[in-house]
């Protein structure tokens, strides 16, 4: 399957490497040097399956680095960016991103600002980089324990996306995934949203499909407002408190995948709904009983509660020190900038404690 972008092809399935192995041929002699940017995991797992496939990668040169949130910081991009200087690399190299969120998004990122920009190719190995870091454009890393606050907008010269790859993830990285996929049906389309509930992720042609679906939703969206000044913001539900609660996690050393605590944060930011858009009770009974039965939802230390609103007040979506939600207005329609009290947030955080079975 093909998802046409802005200036560039999303290609889904796991022929789709054969296709680019003949590209690389028909581009030969126009590019000087081609990087492999990876992580520990999708060079164990994944690479070999790449390089089996796409033998015009043979002789690529490898750049590793070690998985994780903790790693996406500048610091870590000025390490690659010696790296590839050290290499000789001019402005004919590209660079493939083969990883999951954090690779896609450094990994552009590097690409995009070495000798003021150089292509790059997203090949997406996790569920959550399939649906959602691979699309769109967004590139940044974090700074301080906040997410994404130094990036830009560039689009990849092309996205892969390999449904063989998602064997490779252990089961808790593939649910940490889904959270992506719940959001965009509950933002958008409440078809996908029943398509969801009865789901038989085993089946590879229903795989397929919610990858296309995923990726088709966000990629309208994007295709409306690619600098996030008003329809793209609706991909947000989920994160404001989602994202303050991993960087929480984070700078506490506690596990927590990005996954699990978007799902914390969709039903928080449900409640919110329910508070100031006049969501119905029954609907959040529906999502509720969906979550609860995919992710491993954790209560939130309510003693917290101060430091995760500061992590709010510092998101990068807000404007004038307000903290802004994505909210729902009924299962498959949001509304963006909605802003709420800290008074209105910490009532929701404390009821979503309250309703955990």
């Amino acid at each position: 399957m093909e998802i046409q972008s802005d200036n560039y092809s999303i290609h889904i399935g796991n022929e789709v490497l054969q296709e680019f192995n003949r590209i690389l041929e028909d581009f030969q002699g126009q590019y000087s040097k081609i990087f492999i940017f990876c992580d520990e995991n999708s060079s164990q797992y994944c690479l070999p399956y790449l390089i089996e496939h796409v033998p015009m990668l043979i002789g690529a040169e490898l750049i590793e680095i070690e998985s994780g949130e903790q790693n996406k910081t500048l610091s870590i991009c000025n390490d690659v960016w010696k790296t590839m200087s050290e290499s000789n690399a001019d402005r004919n190299a590209f660079i493939v991103n083969l990883g999951g969120g954090v690779v896609c998004d450094m990994g552009g990122m590097i690409a995009s600002l070495y000798k003021r920009g150089i292509r790059f190719f997203h090949i997406p190995t996790t569920l959550l980089s399939q649906v959602d870091a691979s699309v769109g454009g967004k590139l940044a890393v974090d700074l301080d324990g906040h997410k994404n606050q130094i990036g830009l907008f560039r689009n990849p010269d092309l996205v892969l996306i390999v449904p063989e790859f998602l064997k490779t993830l252990p089961q808790r990285h593939w649910v940490s995934g889904l959270a992506e996929v719940y959001k965009h049906a509950l933002i958008s389309d409440a078809e996908y949203w029943s398509f969801l509930v009865g789901m038989d992720l085993k089946n590879e042609e229903y795989l397929t499909s919610l990858l296309h679906k995923s990726i088709s939703i966000k990629n309208n969206i994007v295709l409306q407002d690619w600098e996030e000044k008003g329809l793209r913001k609706t991909l947000n539900f989920g994160h404001t408190v989602g994202h303050a609660i991993e960087s929480q996690a984070l700078e506490k050393g506690r596990d927590l995948l990005h996954g699990e605590a978007v799902a914390i944060g969709m039903l928080v930011e449900t409640i919110l709904s329910q508070m100031i858009n006049g969501f119905a009770a029954e609907d959040f009974q529906i999502i509720k009983s969906s979550l609860e039965g995919v992710f491993p939802l954790q209560a939130i230390d309510e003693t917290e509660l101060p430091e995760l609103i500061e992590w709010m007040r510092n998101d990068k979506k807000n404007d004038d020190s307000q903290i802004n939600f994505t909210l729902l207005k009924e299962i498959g329609e949001a509304e963006f900038n909605k802003i709420c009290s800290v008074e209105q947030i910490e009532e929701a955080i404390r009821t979503y404690n309250t309703c955990l079975n």
